[in-house]
């Protein structure tokens, strides 16, 4: 016994030193691989601009604290407006090819790319694009191209918005598992798929308004680029008349009917280069990581901060998905306590989440705006919470298409005494007072208890809007109007009084140096997130071990179903009182 004891004890040995040893290699390969080396740009050179990695507006800074490591990530959508920036006046850079590109990316970041590659196009270097087959979001992007390519059995999804809402009442009452809902606002309809089985007339007017304010805003920019009317446009939505190629040349939505190697040709003609010759190509991401290598302006001691806000709002560190109280903390005191820093631009990207984080925020920035002037520039989502940490900037700026409002509280709580009925489940508390069991998920919801709840979330709704009230000056009676949960398009929010100015992050930041009185700066980028060894480990790409259960779930049932679940999930698991968005908005 003790010598298999002893062999045992020799082969648990070996393989935790090959263990040790393989990933002291990895985590070697972390440390000192960075990046890698910059890339050279060639002459008579393309930006390929290719997105599907871009799924944020900052890609995040990270400080592991368990050893001597910091990682600045350039694959944000901040970081693709600064490469096109550079390469408007990179000689080497004579345009940029959208080919098949499909991305993650929220209306408002395409528009700012749009608005970009505008920009680019007007400095007299060209734009093209090319697509096997054109969803409407990626054609609202590429239509900014000189020269739209489709292929000759392509098509062009051209219809209109839609959004989808699912309804949970029936599937409660089958499965025995609530939720028990208390919420503060008419349009609050967060949780309403949990109390209905359909949409209630409030929820359905607020969506066709949302839909039909972010609708003109594409359309808009659409008939400028390809100089067709909106009524054209539209009825070319309402008959679908754009869905074969031959349809979208015949109305002008695109230029030529032609295959890859065709569309290759054309760039080559316009780089002069011959027809068996390779033309010189740099990623987007490539490209974005130069600029940043480069630094432009870092000898300027002068900055302004940019603080960005991305994701749900919960409690604790935060990353780039998320927001937390720890990372935003340290980012607006340090922002306010550098007196190199002369103002704050905070770029908030968020449905909104817990009541009392957004609080912990509100106040940092309320600490900060006695300091210096504080900018908020808002991007796809700035709703609920997301606009709780935006009202009392100096100034907010938003995308016309930037979805905002939300001004509203819920509480939701899972409740299985149905089912534990059902199954033969009961549950008997001992307490030594009268709310000392306070609230069982066995049991019908208390009276008591309840009551206690709705007063939560009566107060908290009513500091939303002094909040809201003394950021916007405004009065509560003026704020409650345009409140109870409802959301707004940027349009909307900025004639009803909920923003400053349209426009996005460039212009944001130019009039946070405008409040601050400086003219020559650079930006400096925050959170700064910190990290240990454990979440290394946790998040290590490529490797199946460390794969996360949301990617094999997703693997398994597909993503449709799996935001389904997500969805129900998400729900069960917030705690507190929650100030988000009233649902999940996938635009299609």
């Amino acid at each position: 016994m003790k010598f298999l004891g002893n062999v045992l004890a020799t082969i648990v040995g070996l393989f935790v030193f090959c263990f040790l040893f393989f990933f002291g290699f990895l985590i070697i390969g972390v440390l000192f691989g960075g990046d890698g080396d910059k890339v050279r740009v060639k002459d008579k050179s393309v930006i390929e601009l290719d997105l599907k990695e871009v799924t944020q507006d900052y890609g995040g800074q990270f400080k592991f604290t368990d050893f001597d490591y910091f990682e600045t990530k350039n694959d944000g959508v901040s970081d693709v407006l600064n490469a096109i920036e550079a390469a408007k006046t990179d000689d080497k850079i004579k345009g940029i090819s959208i080919l098949n590109n499909e991305s993650a990316l929220g209306l408002a970041q395409s528009k700012a790319i749009r608005r970009k590659l505008d920009e680019f196009r007007q400095t007299g270097k060209f734009v093209v694009a090319y697509a096997n087959a054109f969803s409407q979001k990626e054609y609202y992007l590429n239509s900014v191209a000189d020269t739209i390519y489709l292929n000759p059995v392509g098509e062009l999804d051209f219809k209109g918005l839609s959004a989808e809402i699912l309804f949970f009442k029936d599937f409660q009452e089958k499965s025995g598992v609530k939720m028990e809902v208390i919420r503060h606002g008419k349009y609050k309809s967060a949780v309403e798929p949990f109390l209905e089985n359909q949409m209630s007339p409030a929820n359905r007017e607020q969506m066709t308004v949302l839909l039909n304010s972010i609708w003109s805003s594409v359309v808009s920019d659409i008939a400028k680029s390809r100089k067709i009317s909106t009524d054209s446009l539209n009825a070319i939505a309402n008959s679908l008349g754009a869905r074969t190629p031959e349809l979208a040349q015949q109305k002008h939505l695109i230029d030529k009917i032609a295959y890859e190697d065709e569309y290759h040709n054309g760039i080559r003609k316009a780089l002069g280069v011959e027809k068996d010759e390779k033309y010189n190509k740099v990623s987007i991401l490539d490209y974005a990581r130069n600029v940043a290598k480069e630094g432009k302006n870092l000898s300027e001691k002068t900055k302004i901060a940019v603080v960005y806000a991305q994701g749900e709002i919960k409690s604790g560190e935060g990353d780039v998905d998320y927001i937390g109280e720890g990372s935003m903390r340290r980012a607006l005191e340090a922002a306010r306590n550098d007196e190199n820093v002369k103002a704050v631009v905070l770029r908030v990207d968020s449905p909104g989440g817990s009541a009392l984080t957004s609080e912990l925020i509100w106040r940092e920035i309320e600490l900060t705006k006695k300091v210096k002037p504080v900018v908020v520039s808002m991007g796809n989502v700035a709703a609920s919470g997301g606009y709780y940490i935006s009202c009392n900037a100096n100034t907010i700026f938003a995308e016309p298409n930037t979805i905002t409002g939300s001004i509203g509280v819920f509480g939701a709580l899972p409740n299985f005494n149905p089912l534990a009925t059902k199954i033969g489940i009961n549950a008997e508390q001992v307490r030594t007072h009268k709310n000392a069991s306070g609230y069982s998920v066995f049991e019908p919801i208390d009276e008591n208890f309840k009551g206690y709840v709705t007063e939560s979330i009566e107060h908290i709704y009513s500091v939303f809007l002094k909040r809201v009230a003394d950021g916007r000056k405004m009065t509560i009676a003026q704020v409650d109007s345009v409140a109870q949960g409802r959301v707004w398009t940027g349009n909307d929010a900025l004639k009803l009084g909920l923003v400053d100015k349209i426009g996005g992050m460039d212009a944001a930041i130019k009039h946070a140096a405008t409040l601050a009185k400086v003219k020559e700066y650079r930006v400096k980028n925050y959170p700064e997130y910190e990290k240990t060894f454990e979440d290394l480990l946790r998040n290590f790409g490529g490797i199946s071990m460390f794969q996360t259960k949301e990617t094999l779930i997703k693997e398994q049932i597909g993503e449709e179903n799996y935001q389904v679940l997500e969805q129900i999930r998400t729900v069960n698991q917030r705690r507190g009182n929650q100030v988000i968005m009233p649902y999940a908005l996938n635009i299609r």
